[in-house]
């Protein structure tokens, strides 16, 4: 396959790849075996995206026939064509500006600027032997999960493929069998306040409207 479609490209494979998971591993800067788990997870997304993304487009080699058939005209092995979502919805100008890859752009960026806060506040709190509840913590009570969803949220927005798509949801069980055994830990070394804190904040998906402080009741 020619280098001129976007593709056997395997150093930026390589590059795309080790910059994305070096990036998440010097946010979340993993000490424990769940945090390992998690970073384990992202990375292996992270190297099947750019694989198909870069290396070789396996997505669109195995429904070429039917891309072909739904979106006539399109040469499918150009690498503007791997955004399949601007492709299948009709976006006609440069797909880097399309509403769904700029919004990609938006949960990527939020997604590690959470991962980064996440650990600001949960690395104080391992340093003082204490509940991590301030920042992001006040708001979810796994913040960096999350951040890695969302990240990975967005990567499926700007460049879908099949492994991908497969992979998310796996991960998404992942993450939360990986929370609900940090959740065990927490209870068993804080007990009734990690308790108090599990009633009061939510585990993914924030609360609308006023929330109260963890740890104190207070609104």
């Amino acid at each position: 396959m020619s280098t001129d479609y976007g593709y056997n490209l395997w150093w930026l494979v390589i590059i795309n790849s080790a910059v994305f998971i070096i990036f998440a591993f010097s946010f979340v800067r993993p000490r424990t075996r769940l945090d390992w788990r998690a970073l384990g997870g992202f990375s292996a997304f992270i190297v099947a995206l750019f694989t198909e993304m870069y290396g070789f487009p396996l997505t669109i080699y195995l429904l070429s026939g039917w891309l072909g058939s739904v979106i006539p005209g399109v040469d499918l092995l150009t690498h503007n064509s791997g955004h399949l979502w601007q492709d299948l919805t009709g976006w006609q100008g440069d797909p880097h500006l399309s509403p769904l890859h700029l919004l990609s752009s938006v949960l990527i960026a939020a997604g590690f600027i959470l991962l980064y806060r996440a650990w600001q506040v949960l690395f104080a709190a391992q340093r003082d032997h204490r509940l991590a509840v301030a920042g992001p913590y006040a708001i979810v009570r796994h913040p960096q999960y999350l951040g890695f969803l969302v990240i990975m949220a967005g990567f499926l927005l700007q460049w879908p493929t099949l492994l991908t798509l497969l992979m998310f949801p796996v991960l998404v069980v992942v993450y939360l069998r990986l929370a609900r055994s940090e959740e065990r830990m927490m209870a068993t070394e804080f007990g009734e306040s990690y308790a108090a804190y599990c009633r009061q904040v939510p585990g993914f998906f924030p609360r609308l409207g006023r929330r109260r402080h963890a740890g104190t009741g207070q609104p």
